[in-house]
């Protein structure tokens, strides 16, 4: 509940500045907008759904082990003649094994009464025991096993949409923040041109520069305008379909304001340690939710199996009930040998296809389902170890990439400083100026999409191994 609440102080940080705020910007950090579509999102509450309906299932599946009181009440009167008159109220108490237990009282009289039926008052106690089929497994015992499987299943399942909501997510959110930077990176040099195009005016008046360079101030500075309406309008794509994730408490859609800032793209990567490649592929055969679903999958079919395999088997039912006369002393009779011999009834049913067709079909198909699913389950394995090592190379060749541009950017950086001392000193022209600064500028936005693509590929090296949650 607390954690419900800093989310809600969250949005209300987000919406209630007022707009073009500026001693104070509102910022979404990355933390902060993952907690908001885990918490908020329609598709994470879906899930959570789905793992509450697979737990309603399991009480369902309870019902079959259920007591049920039953009364069976009949009568028959014709010409002022009582035929019979029937009163049996019995409890029935499945249990395990295929157990059944039974108890009741009757209570039977009438001139034409059943000779099955016995006169007056009396109460029995007994049960029905399979010894061959349904023994080790029935439909009643399959129902709870397997729902309470599917319910495994079923959060194995929720962690897999959350990893690949995260992983998605993730990548709107460094994709904001990348073009939140190229935005930056482009406004600073729309400033600075600016005011190298007012001094270059300047200096012409003053006859200290030749016309052309105003012509080319003025083109450079155009050429940065244009770039800056072009990543202004990508920007706001980028907010829009960042939105996408961003949902209100009481599931409204949130379009996120303009003047939202994202977290500041670092200057360096962070030292963060790696997980060894070994130990993401092991980590992810043991807790990856594609592959533990596949697990969950197979135990259902394996009880299904076990189930289908009961058809195989003959139909052997013992039942035995204890008899007493009476309603008053039927457990104080349990213990005498008179009660037992003489105050009883057995009976066994026994049936058994004789080709066993049915059976013999549905325990194959069983079997084949579950062969058919271990292909899969391999496959499945096969395709993510696979992804863990593409994304897991891309990481590191990325880490590589991002010092080797760092130390490019920073070159680039000091040939236009240089540059900038000799053109004021007059030993240099706009041109080169120009396009030194051409090249930070090129060198700053690869920059900032490599490190925006290490942490997508961050993410992505997690989202492979089952680990974003």
């Amino acid at each position: 509940m607390s954690r419900i609440w800093l989310l809600i102080n969250i949005w209300g940080m987000l919406m209630l500045l007022p707009a073009g705020t500026t001693a104070q910007y509102k910022q979404l950090g990355e933390a902060d907008f993952i907690a908001i579509v885990k918490t908020f999102h329609p598709v994470s509450r879906q899930a959570a759904i789905a793992v509450q309906r697979a737990d309603a299932n399991i009480t369902l599946a309870k019902a079959g082990f259920d007591p049920a009181l039953y009364l069976t009440s009949e009568q028959k009167t014709l010409d002022g003649k009582n035929y019979y008159t029937h009163t049996n109220p019995e409890l029935k108490i499945p249990a395990w094994y295929g157990i059944e237990v039974k108890a009741g009282l009757e209570n039977n009289g009438g001139q034409y009464l059943s000779t099955e039926l016995t006169e007056g008052k009396t109460s029995y106690i007994g049960l029905s025991v399979p010894v061959a089929k349904n023994l080790l497994m029935d439909k009643r015992r399959a129902a709870l096993q397997q729902a309470k499987l599917l319910k495994n299943q079923t959060e194995a399942e929720q962690r897999l949409v959350i990893n690949n909501l995260l992983f998605e997510a993730y990548n709107h959110y460094w994709s904001w923040v990348q073009a939140y930077r190229v935005y930056q990176i482009i406004s600073n040099a729309v400033s600075v041109n600016r005011q190298r195009f007012e001094l270059v005016k300047i200096g012409f008046r003053q006859g200290d520069r030749p016309a052309i360079d105003t012509v080319e101030a003025l083109a450079q500075l155009q050429n940065f305008e244009y770039l800056l309406s072009e990543s202004n309008v990508q920007l706001q794509n980028a907010a829009v379909q960042l939105s996408e994730f961003l949902w209100l408490p009481d599931n409204t859609y949130y379009q996120l304001p303009a003047d939202v800032q994202p977290t500041v793209l670092p200057a360096s990567l962070p030292n963060l340690p790696l997980l060894m490649l070994e130990d993401l592929l092991y980590t992810a055969r043991l807790t990856h939710p594609k592959l533990q679903s596949f697990s969950y999958k197979l135990d259902i079919l394996e009880v299904e199996r076990k189930l289908k395999f009961q058809s195989l088997l003959p139909t052997v039912n013992v039942k035995a009930y204890l008899l007493n006369k009476g309603y008053d002393n039927m457990f104080n009779g349990i213990g005498k040998a008179a009660f037992y011999e003489n105050n009883n009834k057995f009976g066994i049913d026994v049936g058994l296809p004789l080709r066993l067709s049915e059976g013999r079909g549905a325990y194959r198909m069983a079997k084949l389902k579950i062969e058919e699913t271990n292909y899969e389950l391999s496959v499945q394995q096969q395709a993510i170890e696979n992804k863990i090592r593409m994304y897991y190379n891309e990481l590191l060749g990325l880490q590589q990439q991002v010092a080797s541009y760092l130390s490019v950017t920073a070159n680039y950086q000091a040939l236009l400083r240089g540059e900038e001392t000799r053109f004021k000193a007059g030993e240099s022209s706009l041109f080169l100026l120009n396009s030194r600064e051409n090249k930070v500028l090129e060198a700053q936005q690869k920059l900032t999409a490599l490190t925006a693509k290490y942490f997508k590929t961050l993410q992505a090296v997690q989202w492979a191994a089952g680990q974003l949650k």
